[in-house]
């Protein structure tokens, strides 16, 4: 991992809790599927304390960051995870293709 400092996310209990069923019936399943709005409040509140902790979005090399990131997080991590897609999506700052490279939104 890097050796920036470690980042703190505060729940309630009852945030807890809902996200405990959340990623417990994720994978048991396999479906990434919100099933009630407390799911999505408490992600939603995760989101929000990362957005205010965190800088990178803002740098211009933030594609490079994030990917470096992701590898040093998945590690060793063998195949696809669950949940884990070849199909394109829009992220941040661009579209992100199934090599994990980032083509940004034009300005």
């Amino acid at each position: 991992m890097s050796e920036e400092p470690d980042i703190s996310i505060k729940l309630s209990h009852d945030e807890a809790l809902v996200l405990s069923e959340f990623f417990f019936r994720f994978e048991d399943t396999d479906v990434f599927t919100l099933v009630h709005n407390a799911e999505f409040v408490a992600l939603s509140r995760i989101s929000g304390q990362l957005d205010t902790s965190l800088v990178e979005m803002f740098l211009p090399n933030y594609s490079e960051l994030l990917q470096a990131a992701r590898e040093r997080v998945a590690g060793d991590y063998e195949g696809l995870a669950p949940g884990v897609t070849h199909v394109e999506v829009r992220g941040r700052h661009g579209i992100w293709h199934t090599d994990g490279s980032l083509e940004p939104y034009v300005q």
